[in-house]
């Protein structure tokens, strides 16, 4: 098992917590670790695939996925981010490795290369508004040092984590004992128990954004505020993501509530636009941004993201943003109007990585 050097550092067109940094204080902002995939998108599929027959999908594209959709849209958003994963030595895994850290600025030096694994895959079809997703993959051997990173974890200001029925996860309670704000979200729970009781790291967790689905399910409730508002007895933020109808969250510190819906655009996938919600939300909670504005932003970046083929490499940045914020309908410029400090004038989208048919030619275009 190999580990590569990480040095290269791309520059946001903005840093949302520029004027919040210290030189005292820890240079990486948030810090994730999990499976990295190799993900294969399929659009523009007019329905389910059906047995014994052969479906044509007019859009395809490939990019990292699994953990990689967050760790991809906290970068772009400006924040310093680091991935602690595993990759396989074949030519998905150096395809992945490359698209994080050359690609994205991602410091990936807490990652590792292990000889003769291959990389976790995933097929995925965006149909009918949703999609249908088939992987395949073997657990990564554990590493041959004590501990799952050279050091557990690293100092951060956050740290972004999935937590899994019945799982604990020790550097959890690690980084928050370091003093790191910890953002979780969960899956779905195979076991049909939906106990918070098989949550134990949810104790260690600043904010918790389950979606509504998931919220209900754990509480016990029918309606997804209500959900939010039993989950801030247990976490002190709760957020319940709500899909095309937005997101709700409750401090359960000061009994703050926001609601925020959500934006209508034409979806092309679907994939990571949860990912893509809590890196939104992370980087409005890491610059102090009022809980509003915080969802507000986080939908905003979701609802780019599903214009674009893919988890990671739909995942906007600065420049999207303006982009949307200079022709946004009127009807929601009093809402976003907080981005009026943040977005520089005259930004332009810039020429960013996306989801391609292929891992790459052999040759420049």
């Amino acid at each position: 098992m190999t580990s590569r050097d990480s040095t290269t550092s791309l520059t946001p067109a903005v840093d949302p917590l520029g004027p919040l940094r210290d030189p005292q204080e820890p240079w990486c902002d948030v810090f994730l670790t999990g499976t990295v995939f190799l993900d294969i998108i399929f659009t523009g599929l007019d329905s389910a695939p059906v047995r014994g027959t052969e479906s044509w999908a007019r859009g395809m594209g490939s990019s990292p996925g699994g953990v990689a959709n967050m760790a991809t849209a906290l970068a772009r958003l400006g924040l310093r981010t680091s991935l602690a994963a595993a990759f396989g030595d074949d030519h998905y895994g150096e395809y992945c490795w490359d698209a994080l850290e050359q690609g994205e600025g991602i410091d990936l030096s807490m990652s590792r290369t292990i000889p003769g694994w291959h990389s976790p895959v995933t097929v995925s079809m965006a149909y009918e508004g949703e999609r249908t997703m088939v992987s395949h993959g073997h657990e990564a051997p554990p590493p041959a040092a004590p501990g799952p990173f050279p050091q557990c974890p690293p100092r951060t200001r956050a740290a972004v984590a999935s937590l899994g029925p019945g799982r604990t996860d020790p550097w959890i309670a690690e980084a928050a004992r370091r003093g790191s704000r910890i953002f979780a979200d969960v899956g779905w729970d195979e076991s049909g128990r939906w106990d918070l009781g098989d949550l134990p790291d949810l104790e260690h967790c600043e904010a918790f954004l389950p979606n509504a689905g998931e919220a209900m399910r754990y509480t016990r409730t029918d309606c997804p505020r209500a959900a939010a508002r039993a989950l801030a007895q247990k976490v002190p933020l709760a957020v319940v993501t709500m899909g095309p109808e937005g997101a709700y969250a409750v401090d359960g510190r000061t009994g703050e509530e926001a609601e925020v819906p959500g934006i209508t655009v034409d979806a092309l996938d679907p994939t990571g636009a949860g990912d893509v919600f809590v890196a939104g939300f992370v980087t409005g909670a890491l610059a102090g941004w009022p809980l509003a504005d915080r969802l507000a932003f986080a939908g905003l970046t979701a609802a780019l993201s599903v214009q674009e083929f893919g988890g990671s490499l739909s995942a906007p940045g600065w420049p999207e943003v303006a982009h949307w914020w200079r022709a946004a309908p009127e009807a929601l410029r009093p809402r976003y109007g907080f981005l009026d400090a943040l977005v520089p004038p005259g930004t332009e989208p810039a020429s960013r990585r996306r989801a391609v048919p292929t891992i790459g030619f052999r040759h420049p275009a």
